[in-house]
């Protein structure tokens, strides 16, 4: 699963291209915390995740949408800047 993101001590990653399932999605780790969240939205489907770090990844998910669907479509991934 590759890495696409690191900032503040969260990960994003994004699995290989036909071992996922739709509905297109990242996932986030934070310590001992696992989330998916959508990419149509930034909103969770499944996983806890800390409130702070929640609106964290929501908002890397909007600021890198387009980028994120293009991963998830092609399978060619690659590193994104997190956020600062």
């Amino acid at each position: 699963m590759p890495t696409i993101s690191e900032f503040y001590g969260i990960i994003i990653r994004m699995y290989l291209r036909g071992k996922e399932h739709n509905p297109p999605h990242i996932h986030a780790f934070y310590g001992d915390k696992e989330a998916s969240f959508f990419l149509e939205d930034g909103e969770i489907y499944e996983g806890e995740f800390p409130k702070s770090g929640k609106n964290l990844v929501r908002k890397f998910i909007l600021e890198n949408k387009n980028e994120l669907l293009e991963m998830w479509n092609s399978g060619v991934y690659r590193k994104l800047k997190g956020l600062e």
